[in-house]
């Protein structure tokens, strides 16, 4: 009887401890440091051009010469693609916020006043 229920605590402190592990930790919103620093990470070898920064701070997209840099907020860390230039561009905005379709997910960026481009990247 001992070692079903020394199982039976040990099988629940495992569960226990696998469903704690899957909770996101919150991911501070990302100011202009703080995405300079990612896109470093993510991007080492590219120079970044212009920033802008979404208005909830969970996404960013940087010029860097014709190709887009986007990262954004997925669970408790970032996701980083890269995208044309031209397809960032053509990207409409639709109720606030802005769609961009990458190679593997679509990341919706809140707009700050509507309008996209911004003035950053005119």
């Amino acid at each position: 009887m001992i070692q079903l229920v020394g199982s039976a605590v040990a099988v629940s402190l495992l569960v226990a401890i696998a469903a704690w592990a899957r909770i996101p930790r919150p991911t501070p919103p990302l100011d202009a440091e703080g995405a300079r620093a990612l896109l470093a990470v993510e991007f080492p070898d590219d120079r970044v051009d212009a920033l802008w920064i979404a208005a909830d701070g969970a996404g960013l997209v940087a010029r860097s010469g014709e190709r887009a840099l986007v990262a954004w907020r997925k669970g408790d860390s970032y996701v980083a693609r890269d995208l044309a230039w031209s397809a960032a561009l053509a990207a409409r905005p639709d109720k606030g916020f802005l769609r961009l379709k990458t190679a593997d997910g679509a990341p919706r960026l809140a707009l700050k006043d509507g309008a996209w481009p911004p003035r950053e990247f005119a």
